[in-house]
């Protein structure tokens, strides 16, 4: 075999080991390239289930704090929360969740009392059971609940603004006149009596409040029922009574 014949030879072998050797090479590197940093050490405090948990959380994700807002924990939840840790299992000297015999000497000392003690403290029980950022309303929430099952019939305070909340009906008269009567009384427009004008609601004012308002529930001319307020007749004669009474 001549030396160019040689030669050749070796080159076509030396691609071919090239070949075997490095095209499995360079997959690997590859390959190690995009699953970099994909090892799992399980043992890792980055793999603990409290930091998966933590990084699977949405994004933005809002926390709930127990009992809504601050005031407007139930007295459930206050009992629940703070009250149970004693009440629970009558720890020093506390009645007893749901003891009628244990509550009964109590809830005789009247709903005002109860109250006092529990927010200023009593024997062993730290002020608002030791609970300093309840409000006194959410204490007495408290008091209601726990004392009610032990056999009182005490109010729990609502909680402002939630459904059979006590409203006062005059804030309720003046933002329903503002969202529908002020359309018309507010200038006069057909016919309609101006608000604060004691001339022209006087004839309207003779046969009684009550019988205006109750002309003004049904609709009058160019009026139609409650002025086109969609909402219930008491609440209407809250706005009413809140026009009458700036225009006696």
């Amino acid at each position: 075999m001549g030396s160019s014949s040689a030669s050749a030879f070796k080159s076509v072998v030396g691609i071919i080991v090239t070949a075997l050797i490095g095209v499995p090479l360079f997959a690997y590197l590859v390959i190690k390239l995009f699953t970099s940093g994909m090892a799992t050490d399980v043992t890792s405090s980055t793999m603990t289930k409290e930091a998966v948990t933590a990084r699977l959380q949405p994004v933005a994700v809002i926390k709930v704090v127990d009992g809504g807002p601050p005031g407007s924990k139930s007295g459930k939840a206050v009992y629940e929360s703070v009250c149970m840790s004693c009440h629970d299992a009558g720890l020093a000297g506390a009645p007893k969740f749901a003891d009628a015999g244990a509550w009964a000497p109590r809830i005789g000392q009247g709903f005002d009392t109860l109250v006092k003690h529990a927010i200023s403290g009593f024997n062993a029980m730290p002020a608002k059971g030791g609970a300093a950022d309840l409000t006194d309303d959410e204490v007495k929430r408290g008091v209601a609940f726990m004392a009610n099952a032990g056999g009182a019939k005490f109010e729990e305070p609502k909680v402002a603004g939630a459904v059979g909340a006590a409203i006062d009906p005059a804030v309720r008269g003046k933002e329903i006149y503002a969202s529908v009567c002020m359309a018309c009384h507010d200038a006069g427009l057909a016919g309609a009596p101006k608000f604060g004008d004691k001339a022209a609601w006087a004839p309207r004012l003779k046969d009684g409040v009550d019988n205006a308002v109750a002309i003004a529930i049904k609709g009058l001319n160019a009026m139609p029922p409650k002025g086109g307020f969609s909402g219930s007749d008491e609440e209407f004669k809250a706005a009413a009574l809140y026009i009458i009474n700036a225009s006696k």
